[in-house]
C-alpha cells in the first residue's frame, strides 16, 4: 500500500496577475499556438529538411495564418465536445455553448477545426491540404502537452483511482489517482513531438506529403487509446457498448490510427 502524493498548492482554474485573472486552460492553447507558430518559421527556414519540395509557406503567411489555427482550434474544440461527450445538455440549453469560461473542449474536434482551417487556409494560398497539415503535425504536440499540465493544474480529466507511488490525491477527494493528465502530456506533448522531429529532420518527412501527419495522427490515436485505460470517463458519459473499459475517448482515436496508416503507406508513393 502505497502513501498518494497531495495535489500540489496551485491555485485551481486561474492564476491572479493583480486585477487580471488567466484561465490556465487558455494559458495553455495561447503558449502552444505561439510555440507552433514559432517552430513552423524554423521548419520553413530550414530547406534542407524539403528535398526537392519549396517550404509549404513563408514566414509571413505562417503569421497570417496564426487567427485560422485559433479558430479551429477553439470552436473546433468545442463543437467537438458538444457533439461528441455532452449533447442533451447543450440541446436543453443552447446558449451554453457559447460559455466557453465553463470549460469543455474536445481535442478530437479541435484537431478537425484545424484540418478545416488548415483546407482554406491551403486554397486561399495555392497550397494542398496534405501539405499544411504536416506542417501544423510537426509544431502542435507541444501544444497538446501544455494543454494537459493546464488540465492537471485545474484538477480535471483526471485518472481512475490507484495505489501506485505517484498517485495523486486531488482537491476534495481522499484517495489517490493516476495523474492521467501527466501521462498524456508526457506522451502526447514530449514524446510525439520526439517522433515526429525524428521523422522531419532524420527521414525527410516534409519532402513526402503526408508523413508528418501520418506520424502525428497514428502516434496521437495510440497514445490516447492506451492512457484511457488510466483515465476516468467523462462522468456523463462513461463507459461505452455495456463494458467497463472502452470509453469515447478510445472510440475517437481509433479512427486516427487508421488514417495515420493509410497517410504513412500513401507518402511512400511521393
Amino acid at each position: 500500500m502505497f502513501a498518494a502524493i497531495p495535489f500540489p498548492n496551485i491555485s485551481p482554474n486561474a492564476i491572479e496577475l493583480g486585477p487580471i485573472i488567466v484561465k490556465w486552460y487558455g494559458l495553455g492553447y495561447v503558449a502552444g499556438l505561439l510555440f507552433a507558430t514559432w517552430y513552423m518559421k524554423r521548419l520553413v527556414a530550414n530547406t534542407a529538411l524539403w528535398g526537392r519540395l519549396q517550404p509549404t509557406m513563408t514566414a509571413l503567411q505562417i503569421d497570417n495564418m496564426f487567427i485560422w489555427f485559433f479558430l479551429g482550434v477553439v470552436g473546433g474544440g468545442r463543437i467537438g465536445y458538444v457533439l461528441f461527450y455532452n449533447l442533451p445538455k447543450y440541446l436543453a440549453s443552447p446558449l451554453d455553448i457559447f460559455k466557453f469560461w465553463d470549460g469543455g473542449m474536445s481535442f478530437h474536434g479541435g484537431f478537425l477545426g484545424v484540418v478545416v482551417a488548415c483546407y482554406f487556409y491551403g486554397k486561399k494560398i495555392g497550397m494542398g491540404l496534405d501539405r499544411m497539415l504536416d506542417l501544423g503535425a510537426a509544431s502542435v504536440p507541444p501544444a497538446l502537452g501544455f494543454v494537459r499540465i493546464a488540465n492537471f493544474i485545474n484538477a480535471e480529466l483526471f485518472g481512475r483511482a490507484a495505489d501506485v507511488p505517484w498517485a495523486v490525491i486531488f482537491p476534495g477527494e481522499t484517495f489517490g489517482r493516476h495523474p492521467s493528465q501527466i501521462y498524456e502530456a508526457i506522451l502526447e506533448g514530449l514524446f510525439l513531438f520526439i517522433a515526429v522531429r525524428i521523422g522531419t529532420h532524420k527521414f525527410q518527412a516534409l519532402a513526402h506529403p503526408g508523413r508528418a501527419s501520418g506520424i502525428f495522427a497514428l502516434g496521437y490515436g495510440l497514445s490516447r487509446i492506451f492512457v484511457e485505460y488510466f483515465r476516468e470517463p467523462d462522468r456523463q458519459l462513461g463507459y461505452l457498448l455495456g463494458t467497463n473499459f472502452i470509453t469515447m475517448g478510445m472510440v475517437l482515436s481509433l479512427p486516427l490510427v487508421m488514417v495515420g496508416l493509410w497517410l504513412l503507406l500513401r507518402s511512400r508513393k511521393t
